[in-house]
């Protein structure tokens, strides 16, 4: 969702000090990140730290399913942000015996991360919100008949009003989020915190309500 102007760098870099920049961006050679960096340096900082199998899982979860990311695409963007910078890479021995690299990110990929977030943020929200309706109202208006079109209308805003609803949770301490059990959603297995949900958020389908 990140449109490309927002990840200019220039005027971010003049937040850093002249020797923190000569040191983890001297081999930058265009200040500026790509959407789907920009999207991986998000996924990255949510997961503290993580190895690049794990991250093209969570990718396909976060495009749920209008794009793949495969390890031919990802691991080279992850060398050029390592080499930039923005990231940190080490061996970890693993669960199952060998060792696995993985990615965490610097100071600098974390403060990059959070000026963009902060600088932009309400011309996100609204980029997104614009997306919603105009998204919708296509969606509404493939239907020929005017009936089908209410039906549909009343489905789009069930399912937008229980994702709003489960981003607002999500926003909430962890504690209110544990305060029912999870579950995922029969259609696209995602998981479902509110305790009430009749619908799936991401996708719509009708949910089975739990006990009080």
């Amino acid at each position: 969702m990140w449109l490309g102007k927002f990840l200019d760098l220039d005027e971010d870099f003049q937040e850093f000090s002249e020797e923190f920049r000569k040191e983890l961006f001297k081999s930058i050679t265009k200040p500026k990140l790509t959407p789907l960096e920009f999207t991986i340096l998000e996924s990255i900082y949510h997961s503290k730290q993580i190895s690049g199998y794990d991250l093209i899982q969570n990718l396909n979860k976060h495009f749920a399913g209008t794009w793949e990311a495969r390890s031919g695409t990802i691991y080279p963007i992850l060398s050029k942000l390592k080499r930039e910078g923005f990231l940190n890479a080490k061996k970890v021995k693993s669960p199952l015996g060998p060792l696995k690299k993985v990615y965490s990110l610097t100071e600098a990929g974390e403060k990059i991360l959070k000026i963009k977030v902060n600088k932009n943020f309400s011309d996100q929200i609204r980029f997104i919100e614009n997306f919603l309706i105009e998204l919708s109202l296509i969606y509404i208006q493939s239907f020929p008949e005017d009936e089908e079109r209410k039906k549909q209308c009343r489905w789009v805003q069930n399912l937008l009003r229980n994702m709003l609803e489960n981003i607002i949770i999500r926003l909430n301490s962890k504690d209110k989020i544990d305060k029912w059990p999870e579950r995922n959603c029969p259609g696209c297995n995602a998981t479902i915190y509110r305790h009430d949900a009749t619908f799936c958020p991401l996708c719509g389908t009708e949910l089975i309500k739990l006990p009080i």
